[in-house]
């Protein structure tokens, strides 16, 4: 990475900048693409996953360590923060520079051909060479690959969506048990909340947050936080003291906000306000170059009173093949629409033979990319690897991996009942097995989805398009499936694998005879014209 000026800016004002901040914050974010289910490890808590090796930071300092000066030095740096754990997800390393200009620079080449070579950084247009100040690169001890880089760039920090609220007066104690009182602002973020009770005239206690009461006694200072509704209960005396009569109770600050509101597009966040946007040298500008994602919005009553049977059953522990799948659900800022339980499948061997493994399989609400076909990323993965984590048993060895699809292609030719028109009833053929093939709820055969390793038959196809209304009956439904091995269409019953769902790579619905598999046009690009744009190769 090269650590560059802004066009027109001050070389001497930015090294004199770097000089007393000493520190250089780097966003970092992978590749989100998740692998393929055989390549993904087991979740931290358990299997053979390993800790991520360590990744070294150094500076170039424009010497060599050798009279030839083909040995360039570089000089270690010290991280003093790491959100990325180790440049394995999205987040800011925080990196010391060396106290000295004089301890970083530009290596001299004696040959242009060097370049990009050994331990040589790569050559630049000649614009961003003007402006460099130093290189910098990091690598594992390890030696293994930190894999591809979404985005990295310099001056960077983790933002949440929330809003800070100061001093705010809560209520009066009535040394009642069980009281209640509200905060002005929901949702509340985990953990922000600072809560005091008056113990005496203008003398404040501080008061702990905690889940229940179930530990409690009766000199516990201790309040139970509903996040959501602002809700601050306090114990029966029994368990939990109660705030006596006329002591005030007080929120010294928490932190509000969340939800999908906060999932803006890249370029939509552009000011910064506050003391930090006037320092006398001009104002701080501000952007995000990536979307934001995470923020989920609250559920709503109906859909909890629906769990509340699953919840009284599984006390929020995953033991049994329905427990791991309802959580799967309910993983914060996953954004899930389906889970499903594959008991003793084995991911690395896509066998379902080795005891005490759990594997998930897990389908995003969302995936612009594949519409048809959605595949979480491995932010979602890991989201639910920690969610699931924490509620399974110590024995077990857990998976959460993406759906695999097989291509999939249905050829419909159909006889039109009188006063229809053509178009329209072939359009809604067409939809309702889109609808009968599609891996998300409330599609599917039984509005769950495609179930995992299920056949694709024709005759349940058949059976699909016959409810179509303005079709007599149909002249001919073929199926196939895409064999990766011959790269051609199989026809006939498709086979699934048990971790496997159809994904409709092709369909064609005519009046008359079906059109043959192999006949049947390609599938729409996703937009525009695909236009040949030739490439020259350097010879070196």
């Amino acid at each position: 990475m090269a650590v560059q000026l802004e066009q027109g800016g001050d070389r001497t004002a930015l090294i004199e900048e770097l000089k007393h901040s000493r520190c250089l914050n780097l966003g970092f974010v992978p590749d989100l693409q998740a692998p393929a289910a055989d390549e993904i490890r087991a979740c931290p808590g358990t299997g053979d996953s390993t800790l991520t090796a360590a990744v070294e930071w150094q500076i170039s300092t424009g010497r060599f360590r050798d009279d030839n000066q083909t040995q360039p030095e570089y000089k270690r740096l010290r991280v003093r923060g790491d959100t990325t754990d180790g440049l394995t997800r999205e987040g800011v390393v925080r990196i010391e520079l060396p106290t000295k200009a004089a301890d970083w620079g530009l290596f001299e080449l004696q040959e242009d051909a060097l370049a990009g070579t050994g331990e040589f950084p790569p050559v630049l247009e000649e614009e961003a060479e003007n402006a460099t100040l130093f290189w910098l690169r990091a690598f594992r001890h390890d030696k293994s690959s930190i894999g591809k880089v979404v985005y990295l760039g310099a001056n960077c920090t983790d933002a949440a969506q929330w809003s800070r609220s100061g001093l705010e007066f809560v209520g009066t104690g009535n040394a009642q048990a069980n009281q209640q009182f509200f905060l002005n602002k929901t949702p509340v973020i985990e953990g922000s909340l600072k809560l005091q009770v008056e113990s005496a005239p203008n003398q404040w206690q501080d008061w702990t947050e905690v889940r229940g009461f179930h530990a409690s006694t009766e000199s516990s200072r201790h309040y139970v936080l509903d996040r959501d509704s602002g809700q601050v209960r306090f114990g029966n005396v029994l368990q939990g003291m109660a705030p006596q009569i006329g002591q005030r109770i007080r929120a010294v600050e928490y932190r509000s906000g969340g939800g999908v509101a906060g999932n803006v597009p890249a370029g939509a966040i552009t000011k910064l306000t506050g003391a930090a946007n006037g320092n006398g040298k001009g104002k701080v500008t501000v952007a995000n170059p990536l979307p934001a994602h995470g923020g989920a919005d609250a559920e709503d009553i109906e859909s909890s009173l629906e769990r509340i049977p699953g919840e009284l059953r599984r006390r929020n522990r995953a033991v049994t093949q329905s427990d791991f799948a309802e959580l799967a659900l309910m993983a914060p800022g996953a954004d899930l629409a389906r889970a499903e339980c594959l008991p003793r499948y084995y991911p690395p061997t896509g066998q379902q033979e080795k005891a005490g493994v759990v594997t998930v399989v897990v389908w995003p609400r969302h995936d612009a990319a594949h519409p048809n076909a959605p595949v979480p990323d491995r932010q979602q993965l890991s989201q639910v690897c920690r969610w699931l984590d924490e509620r399974r048993l110590v024995t077990t060895e857990l998976f959460v991996i993406p759906p695999t699809y097989r291509k999939v292609a249905v050829s419909v030719g159909f006889v039109i009942k009188d006063g229809y028109g053509i178009d329209a009833v072939r359009l809604w053929v067409e939809f309702v097995i889109r609808q009968y093939l599609s891996p998300l709820p409330p599609y599917g055969p039984e509005g769950g989805g495609w179930p995992l390793g299920r056949r694709v038959y024709g005759p349940e196809l058949e059976a699909a398009a016959l409810q179509v209304e303005g079709v007599e009956y149909l002249e001919g439904l073929e199926v196939a499936g895409w064999n990766e091995t011959s790269e051609s269409w199989d026809s006939g019953p498709v086979e699934l694998a048990v971790n496997q769902v159809p994904e409709l790579d092709r369909i064609s619905v005519v009046t008359g005879q079906p059109l043959g598999i192999e006949q049947m046009p390609q599938p729409d690009l996703p937009s525009g014209d695909v236009i040949p744009i030739p490439v020259y190769r350097d010879e070196c």
